[in-house]
């Protein structure tokens, strides 16, 4: 089986462990994915079944600031605030650090600050990830091709692979058992009027991980046979949509798309469900919206919070009737 250590060593390719420099400061978007990517080929690898294509939001994200620590284990802050050793973040954080630390097994010093809420479904470990994945390069000076970067923020969470730039991102799924052909990389549209809005319903952390939801979607799921081409239908129509900057085609795709993500979902054995009453709520408030002629359309990920989508031109109309944060 290829692990993790195979790609990186196969990237890094004879690349210096140690830093080359005291610290590292790293930024990085968090994203929404418009046609969502559910369920993975490849859990070790983190390779999808399927392509996505996201769009990121400014600036909301991560920032990590990284240097090697002189003790004997990571030392992590996330907002300031240093968790214990045994904390969920720093577990995984320490696994994917165990996986560059190089023969003499340093540690590093990591503080993160998420401007976007944590574990509740807005994308907070794909900019995690991404972003520190930026501030190892960085700091060991690798200076790596973006396609290598994407691979590696790929290792530590899959969507972090398109969480590098800001703007319209495909991450083409790939074929390859190596996954070297599963990386992320920006689209050349710009779409300057286009917004997002988060419409935040629950902050908390979700029932359960997406790691766990996919597999168990694609494992017991009788709707997931159909994901796959519903996903390649969507990707279509979104880029269509992207080219010629139509909102109505874009918002009904990417609002489809996430419904359907989410009834394949709930059709698992036991149900994954992560809409709350207010979800359903709120869904009904944007159908409602768009009777009155409002061009505004939800895209939903992994937890019960809502991203809105719609034009510069009507965002106060939109800021009226929902209380979002605009990206």
């Amino acid at each position: 089986m290829i692990t993790k250590v195979d790609i990186i060593n196969r990237i890094l390719d004879g690349r210096q462990a140690l830093p080359c420099q005291s610290d590292a400061d790293a930024f990085a978007p968090a994203n929404i994915a418009l046609c969502k990517y559910w369920g993975k080929r490849d859990t070790e690898l983190n390779l999808p079944m399927t392509d996505s294509l996201s769009l990121s939001l400014g600036s909301l994200g991560s920032r990590c600031r990284l240097r090697l620590e002189d003790g004997d284990r990571d030392q992590v802050a996330l907002n300031g605030e240093a968790l214990a050793g045994d904390h969920p973040f720093v577990t995984r954080l320490s696994a994917f650090l165990d996986l560059f630390r190089g023969p003499n097994r340093h540690h590093y010093r990591v503080d993160t600050t998420n401007t976007i809420p944590t574990a509740a479904g807005f994308a907070s470990s794909a900019s995690g990830f991404a972003a520190i994945v930026k501030a190892l390069d960085q700091l060991h000076g690798w200076s790596l091709p973006d396609r290598e970067r994407s691979i590696l923020a790929r290792l530590g969470s899959g969507s972090a692979s398109r969480s590098l730039w800001q703007g319209f991102v495909i991450w083409h799924a790939g074929s390859a058992a190596d996954g070297m052909d599963s990386f992320a990389e920006p689209l050349p549209q710009q779409w300057s009027d286009l917004c997002i809005g988060l419409l935040v319903l629950d902050s908390g952390k979700k029932s359960i991980g997406s790691t766990a939801a996919m597999r168990r979607t694609v494992e017991t799921s009788a709707l997931y046979a159909a994901w796959s081409a519903k996903v390649a239908s969507d990707l279509v129509e979104i880029r269509q949509a992207i080219d010629s900057r139509d909102v109505d085609a874009l918002g009904g795709a990417a609002e489809s798309n996430a419904l359907a993500m989410h009834a394949t979902m709930m059709a698992a054995r036991p149900p994954v469900l992560y809409w709350q009453e207010s979800s359903l709520a709120a869904m009904r408030q944007v159908w409602e919206a768009r009777q009155d002629g409002l061009l505004v359309y939800f895209t939903m990920d992994a937890g019960p919070n809502l991203k809105l989508l719609f034009l510069e031109k009507d965002r106060s109309a939109v800021m009226q009737r929902f209380p979002i944060t605009c990206c």
